[in-house]
């Protein structure tokens, strides 16, 4: 037996009762049932329930993660990047005669 066995499980409420629009909660991301059906669950299905809100909160951190380096990569015009920009301002101007 684990040691986290000997110990009941909390809710994981965070007191962010509002609903996204996937219909988790904003604040533990349990479903509208799991938040519901807690206090009758068994220590098993809270341990699973709180694996499945762990999970949804990795796919939310990637998603972000993602949407950063998207954001990142297109933030100059044109397709550019940085070696291009270096190119374009390094070409020394021809000089007057």
């Amino acid at each position: 037996m684990d040691q986290y066995e000997l110990f009941a499980i909390e809710s994981p409420c965070r007191g962010i009762c509002e609903n996204s629009k996937k219909g988790y909660c904003k604040g533990c991301l349990r479903s509208r049932d799991e938040r519901f059906h807690w206090h009758g669950m068994t220590e098993v299905e809270r341990r699973h329930v709180l694996h499945l809100c762990r999970s949804r909160w990795q796919r939310i951190i990637k998603v972000r993660q993602e949407k950063m380096e998207k954001e990142q990569s297109a933030s100059l015009p044109y397709g550019m990047d940085e070696t291009d920009m270096l190119d374009l301002f390094s070409t020394p101007a021809k000089e007057k005669e």
